[in-house]
């Protein structure tokens, strides 16, 4: 990289922006300046990124305007994204938005790097890059290797997630900690809940985001309409998505389903996915080694483990994956987007 970019990050006193910063400062990022901005509630607040202090400052309509951002990370719901995007794009900036608010705009790349780096080329069509949802990317990172494996032979894949209160921001976070104080004290039957819908605390809630008239939940069919764009494939995704009282990390069942005549070689399945960028296998079931959000939590690996071949049907792989959701799953793609389109308009 032979220059130095300037830096907004949107939603920069959140849970994801605050490791957007953490995650600019390990990898070096080649930053110039850096503009954090959030609501007016958290202007003045002060962030560090790579040793040095800037102050947040209240996102605008106008704040974008003569500040020279080449790369503006949006962070902050899909409403915000939805009403100030387009100012950062029209300020000269390519926006990577972590909401799912562009994700399915058929004229907006939706990236995981290590999976379609091509479709990056299309930020041009609208300047903006969308990161998909967090269980999407950890799934893709363990789908795509699997899928150049069997020469894109998937027919069907089956979900079901156990994803930590944190996906629900740092208010989800403080639910479960309160609730679990509570619980100590022994009033857990007067405890509030208020960010999901029932109690978490010692509990799991097969219900993620608002229900849709087909029955799934919004989470629930991010995953099965982003996986095929993002892989540019046409198999049946079903998912089942489940909020468990773990602090950080998202854990997934996969079940993979080939063409009839596939007879799975779970080797040769270890082999591809120990081989793929930033995934590795920890799968040894007699030694207890397998991935666990204790594991995964502050990586930016994502984990695969408990693979094993159906006992009924030889064309059906199962399959456990693991990634802390703030880093692999939302910070640490975007930046990962960043470098890459980076990479891609230096060559130019």
């Amino acid at each position: 990289m032979s220059r130095k970019y300037n830096i907004a990050v949107v939603g920069a006193s959140g849970a994801v922006g605050e490791e957007i910063f953490h995650v600019l400062g390990e990898v070096n990022f080649p930053i110039a300046n850096i503009l954090p901005l959030a609501s007016a509630n958290s202007v003045g607040k002060e962030i560090e990124c790579q040793g040095k202090t800037y102050k947040i400052e209240e996102l605008t309509e106008s704040v974008f305007e003569g500040r020279d951002i080449d790369i503006a990370f949006f962070s902050a719901g899909g409403s915000i994204s939805a009403k100030y995007a387009k100012y950062a794009v029209e300020a000269g900036a390519v926006v990577i938005d972590n909401t799912s608010h562009f994700r399915m705009d058929p004229n907006v790349p939706l990236v995981v790097p290590e999976v379609n780096p091509e479709d990056i080329a299309a930020w041009r069509e609208t300047g903006i890059i969308a990161n998909p949802n967090c269980s999407t990317i950890q799934m893709v990172l363990a789908l795509k290797p699997i899928y150049d494996l069997y020469n894109q032979r998937i027919k069907r894949v089956d979900v079901s997630t156990y994803q930590a209160v944190s996906g629900a921001g740092k208010k989800g976070i403080e639910e479960l900690v309160q609730q679990m104080q509570d619980f100590f004290a022994f009033k857990l039957d007067r405890s509030k809940h208020e960010v999901f819908m029932h109690q978490i605390a010692l509990n799991v809630i097969p219900h993620i985001d608002t229900p849709q008239e087909n029955d799934y939940t919004k989470e629930e069919m991010k995953m099965v309409n982003e996986t095929n764009k993002i892989m540019h494939s046409n198999f049946a995704v079903s998912a089942t998505c489940v909020r468990v009282p773990v602090i950080r990390t998202h854990s997934e069942a996969v079940t993979i389903t080939f063409d009839e005549d596939i007879d799975v070689d779970v080797e040769k399945v270890r082999l591809a996915l120990n081989d793929f960028e930033d995934v590795e296998v920890m799968d040894n079931l007699h030694e207890g080694v397998y991935p666990m959000p204790v594991v995964a939590t502050d990586t930016d690996t994502t984990f695969v483990g408990r693979i094993r071949k159906d006992i009924y049907a030889d064309n059906i792989l199962h399959l456990w994956v693991v990634a802390d959701q703030i880093r692999v799953g939302a910070a640490t793609n975007a930046i990962r987007i960043a470098q890459k389109w980076i990479e891609m308009e230096e060559e130019l």
